[in-house]
């Protein structure tokens, strides 16, 4: 029996290449039932005149499913549906009718997102995006990417993408850390001293689980990131929150009693100010005299376009006391989710044991395809890449704001991607934010970053890692406009 050609149909709205498209429409099929054992498919000629396609797609997208063992090919008879194809469900699957679940009586425990901002998922069909983290695919390097991603599919890879390492990290990644990455921050580590984590933000909250409970305080800088205030507050601990100044954390302010401090020392989130080496040391010197522990997160070192970077306080720490926090998806992209700590070994070693607890290890060929790009040269090729791009770009925005009067509260010295604005006090951010979105500008309240929910309303933050330097100055002057209509 043959399948007639007017049941095949491509969705529009798939994603991938027509050949993988065709591939999809041919397997859901055949998952669904439509399709059985024996049925002999549409020539591949037929085929691409229904869909509009070339007749190779068909053919290559025929072959795929032979090898996948949907179909199978007999000589000159054709394509048919193979006796061996994945067999439909027995039953039809079925979704609940009604619920009887109060979910609000059975949830023990509530978890805010921790996002500063609900960025559109079609951000980048934005005109003038201003917004933080997000990645520029005009200066990623795609190429030697997938070069990488290949290599780490390779045979002789073939254990580290399928082994379960179990609470073990990519021996290669762990060693351009330690021997390339770190030293540039002033930092000496061993194998024993450094986590792979999913992300800056996964090692906050293993830092978070294991120094913190109910029983001990922690501080944290005002503003700050707004996920790390969730994770803290999601640990039950007494939090005290400091606010920053043009220095960024002034340790002065800190409270005696505390176990664990939580800063940004070299571009301060969100205000971007960098602490002074004096100021570092007073805070080295307060956590030992007063017994605490210190987490530093250093998220954007690498974009440091001005001038040097400051030396990280776990480079100046002679007693143990930091925690040190660093990612790869500021600098090679946000998807990534690669980050890691660095500490003492028996800090370490809890945490450790406790990412083993709940996802083992970070992918295995995501850490490998990483240690390629790193260890190839690619990974600085691509910072010093970025950096000349957001150098341009931070010149042409400190004109553009400045050229209309619009003030800035916060710019690393150093570089970074973003810079801290203030608007007129009775400026809402928030509602500036959604009435920009109509004219192809996104910005970010600052709101989310303080602690007090009735706090300053009116600054925000302007990233400029995704917005070409060229599209800056029109932004400005519509963000300007905006804030004069609402002044």
């Amino acid at each position: 029996m043959s399948i007639s050609v007017e049941t095949f149909f491509l969705d529009p709205n798939a994603e991938g290449t027509l050949q993988a498209r065709v591939q999809q429409m041919v397997a859901q099929g055949i998952l669904a039932g439509r399709f059985r054992p024996g049925e002999r498919l549409p020539s591949s000629r037929k085929m691409a005149m229904h869909l509009g396609v070339s007749r190779i797609t068909i053919t290559l997208a025929y072959t795929e499913l032979v090898a996948d063992d949907y179909l199978v090919a007999r000589g000159r008879s054709g394509y048919f549906v193979s006796d061996n194809a994945p067999e439909p469900p027995a039953f039809p699957a079925k979704r609940a009718d009604k619920g009887t679940v109060d979910w609000d009586q059975v949830i023990g425990q509530q978890y805010a997102s921790g996002l500063s901002m609900e960025k559109p998922s079609d951000w980048a069909n934005y005109k003038y995006p201003f917004i933080y983290g997000q990645a520029d695919k005009t200066l990623f390097d795609v190429a030697n990417w997938r070069l990488c991603a290949l290599q780490a599919l390779g045979l002789r890879d073939f254990s580290a993408l399928t082994a379960d390492a179990y609470d073990g990290d990519d021996p290669k990644l762990i060693e351009f850390i330690a021997r390339q990455t770190l030293p540039r921050r002033g930092i000496l580590a061993n194998d024993q001293e450094i986590l792979v984590t999913m992300g800056a933000q996964n090692a906050l909250w293993l830092a978070v689980q294991i120094l913190l409970n109910p029983q001990r305080a922690a501080a944290i800088e005002d503003p700050c990131y707004p996920a790390l205030r969730n994770i803290l507050a999601q640990s039950g601990c007494n939090l005290s929150t400091i606010p920053v100044d043009r220095d960024g954390l002034p340790p002065d302010a800190l409270p005696d009693d505390i176990d664990v401090v939580f800063t940004t020392p070299s571009h301060q989130c969100p205000t971007t100010a960098t602490m002074p080496v004096s100021r570092r040391k007073a805070l080295l010197d307060k956590a030992e005299a007063n017994n605490f522990i210190i987490v530093e997160d250093d998220y954007e070192f690498e974009m440091s376009f001005i001038k040097s970077p400051s030396p990280s306080l776990k480079s100046l720490d002679q007693n143990g006391r930091v925690i040190y926090v660093g990612s790869f998806s500021k600098s090679i992209f946000p998807g990534l989710r690669l980050g890691y700590l660095v500490g003492p070994e028996p800090f370490i070693r809890q945490a450790r044991a406790l990412r083993a607890s709940i996802l083992r290890h970070p992918p295995g060929h995501v850490q490998r395809t990483v240690s390629y790009f790193l260890s190839l040269g690619h990974y600085d090729a691509l910072v010093r890449r970025m950096s000349r791009a957001y150098h341009e770009r931070r010149q042409v925005l400190d004109e553009s704001l400045q050229t209309h009067g619009i003030t800035v509260a916060g710019r690393g010295a150093y570089g970074g991607s973003s810079v801290w604005v203030a608007a007129p006090e009775t400026v809402d951010t928030g509602k500036l934010a959604l009435s920009l979105r109509d004219r192809g500008v996104l910005i970010e309240s600052g709101a989310p970053f303080f602690a007090d929910k009735s706090g300053p309303r009116h600054y925000f933050r302007l990233g400029y890692s995704s917005i070409n330097a060229q599209r800056i100055p029109e932004g400005v002057g519509l963000i300007a406009q905006a804030i004069e209509k609402e002044y």
